[in-house]
């Protein structure tokens, strides 16, 4: 496979399950070493840094920490970190300070009145939200979403979709977003790799105008672009 993704752009990989979508994130966030080949990023990044954010599809929350405290838990792990001396922005904050930026990143995402309440007092929907702000609370350059709003309902997940560009528009950062779902990754992505056997099946430009908002669902473009990724993913092998 060969795929480049130039600074600042959302890509959707979209394809059947077991097509290699994951493990192809797994393998841009450095979780798993490429049989052959490499990547590169440049300027160059670093995960420990924070630079790198990672949303898997299960929230993956400590359950003894509150959400503010698992939303907080990248930035104590950044000033305790070895490499204090090359992130300055955050060695430079105070731990009143880090929560100050977690609190606020909790309320951006709509959980203001769940500071304080554990994972197990949470909906999926409120969990996916903390590990959603707990990605975004270092603003990472790059951040990687493994099917981030598979299991919610079709409302969240829309306002979900609708918080992810309202950060890209302050933040623009670098996104890879694996989903199986063909109308959301028309909605968020500048393109949308469709993803066969391992291999690029098509790389498909996506010319809707930004900002992206919910009402260009209804539109022919988008419905003339959903039937191209649609038909793109139409020969692939079905699973078993």
């Amino acid at each position: 496979m060969s795929l480049e993704i130039p600074a600042g752009e959302i890509l959707s990989l979209v394809g059947p399950s077991g097509c290699g979508k994951t493990t192809l994130l797994r393998v841009l966030a450095d979780l798993h070493k490429p049989t052959t080949g490499s990547v590169i990023v440049n300027p160059a990044i670093r995960g420990d840094l924070g630079q790198i954010a990672f949303v898997f599809q299960q929230p993956t929350l400590l359950p003894w920490r509150t959400a503010l405290q698992n939303v907080v838990l990248p930035l104590e792990l950044l000033r305790h970190s070895r490499s204090l001396n090359e992130s300055p922005q955050i060695n430079a904050k105070t731990r009143r300070q880090c929560e100050e930026i977690a609190v606020e990143m909790m309320c951006q995402v709509g959980l203001g009145d769940a500071l304080r309440l554990y994972p197990r007092q949470l909906s999926g929907g409120m969990k996916m939200r903390v590990s959603i702000a707990r990605a975004l609370v270092t603003q990472p350059k790059v951040l990687l979403l493994d099917e981030p709003f598979a299991a919610l309902d079709e409302i969240l997940r829309n306002q979900l979709g609708e918080l992810l560009l309202e950060r890209w528009e302050q933040q623009r950062f670098t996104a890879v977003m694996v989903t199986h779902n063909i109308s959301e990754s028309v909605l968020l992505s500048h393109r949308i790799a469709s993803i066969q056997n391992g291999k690029i099946k098509e790389l498909i430009d996506n010319r809707l105008p930004w900002p992206r908002l919910e009402n260009v669902r209804g539109t022919p473009e988008f419905g003339d672009l959903y039937r191209r990724v649609s038909l793109s993913l139409h020969d692939a092998p079905k699973e078993g």
